[in-house]
């Protein structure tokens, strides 16, 4: 099993046993792992450590108990304290204030359930995002929404602040620190890597109840625009995310072991196919020859969101954006998705030329970073790996209705060109 899946699997089942007791050891053994092993995973995945990821959402269920009209000693007793005193002390240790205060701060909402497997989406106010600068000193910056110039769509993670800067916000610390840690990583080695500005005290983030803030600089230069690929443009891409894999492995292991296949055969694929009517003869070739291929395919840290709008271009310097999603994968994973991006944003009545940029951006990765025969063989079945995932996550969305037709509409296209895909070099 990935074992993203692995932890989650141990996150839902923490989410439904708060009010029960609950130990490292036997969290390890259902995931049939040695506890230290366990600890190091979960660590990769959440940024805590096991035992202090169960008291905070213990704290944090409790307040918001609290919030709902639950006495103070019922929530304590409900989620594994034996007196409110003791509840009252562990959760001044853990977020530096007193219950009364976070309630009065109004930061006491439903806790958020953290998923592993998809992309979360916070809602932060402008007044909130203001307070939350103060820490950097800069609560008078002008705020301002981030839009996507791809699709129109609002960045719901971040906003910018003042000219140069960029706040974001996670409630997941383990993204946010693996973000951190390969953007200084790269940055050290000479790429543009938006590191943390640390506050006014010191820290590389701050932490506001579940939310995490942390401030990067904006990179100098431009981010590439899909719908203005020019002659060379997907072939450059294709090159710098091969360089940025040569980077990458230059770089400590700092992030969780994914298994596309697992999420493939488990997830994406079934949800794809009850979402499309796939055909069973199709969906049964498919995952016989991707788990064929898959093990013969090499594995590095990847990006995993290498779309145009993450990559940065300056006149002598080029870069990348939002580390979050950073995982060990299969590396065509990248270049895959970079292609698949473009299409998403360009997606019409004409489709025909992106196969030209498919091709030229897994042309461009293997001028750098050489492609093996498995590989090369794999392409066209990790181009439609992202796409199952994408539609099996859009199914499952409310708000993104229009985005999931389109991806439905895009796989479909995907399909009827896979002999076609197979043609890359």
């Amino acid at each position: 099993m990935d074992n993203r899946a692995m932890i989650q699997q141990s996150l839902d089942y923490i989410e439904e046993n708060l009010q029960t007791e609950i130990t490292a050891q036997e969290l390890a053994e259902m995931a049939h792992l040695s506890l230290f092993h366990y600890y190091r995973l979960f660590r990769q995945a959440t940024g805590l450590p096991v035992m202090q990821y169960i008291l905070r959402r213990r704290l944090l269920h409790g307040v918001y108990a609290i919030s709902q009209g639950s006495t103070r000693i019922d929530a304590a007793l409900r989620f594994g304290f034996d007196t409110y005193p003791g509840f009252y002390r562990a959760f001044c240790r853990e977020f530096g204030s007193t219950p009364s205060d976070f309630l009065r701060s109004s930061r006491a909402k439903r806790p958020c359930r953290i998923d592993l497997m998809k992309e979360e989406h916070m809602t932060v106010t402008h007044k909130k995002a203001a307070q939350i600068l103060q820490n950097w000193d800069l609560s008078g910056e002008p705020i301002t929404d981030i839009y996507y110039e791809g699709t129109g769509n609002k960045n719901e993670n971040a906003c910018c602040v003042g000219d140069d800067l960029v706040l974001k916000y996670t409630a997941n610390l383990g993204k946010l620190k693996k973000h951190i840690e390969v953007s200084k990583a790269l940055e050290s080695i000479g790429l543009l890597a938006a590191v943390p500005v640390k506050t006014a005290d010191g820290r590389e983030y701050i932490q506001d109840g579940e939310v995490y803030f942390y401030l990067t600089r904006r990179l100098p230069g431009k981010q590439l625009a899909a719908h203005r690929f020019g002659d060379g443009d997907a072939r450059f891409v294709g090159e710098i995310i091969g360089q940025l894999h040569l980077a990458l492995r230059r770089i400590e292991d700092c992030v969780s072991e994914s298994d596309l296949l697992s999420t493939i055969r488990d997830w994406a694929l079934p949800g794809a196919k009850a979402a499309m009517d796939l055909p069973e003869g199709f969906c049964t070739e498919f995952l016989d020859t991707f788990s064929a291929l898959y093990p013969q395919l090499p594995r590095q840290i990847i990006h995993r969101d290498p779309n145009p709008g993450n990559i940065i271009c300056a006149e002598d310097q080029w870069g990348f954006l939002d580390f979050e999603l950073s995982e060990r994968n299969v590396r065509i994973y990248d270049p895959c998705y970079a292609a698949t991006a473009v299409l998403s944003e360009t997606f019409g009545a004409d489709n025909d030329g992106w196969l030209s940029i498919y091709r030229d951006i897994l042309r461009g990765y293997d001028n750098v970073a050489k492609l093996t025969e498995a590989e090369c063989s794999a392409i066209p079945y990790v181009i439609l790996a992202n796409q199952f995932v994408c539609v099996a996550w859009f199914s499952e969305q409310d708000k993104y209705a229009e985005i999931y037709e389109t991806n439905k509409r895009m796989t479909a296209w995907l399909i009827g060109k896979f002999e076609e895909l197979k043609d890359t070099f």
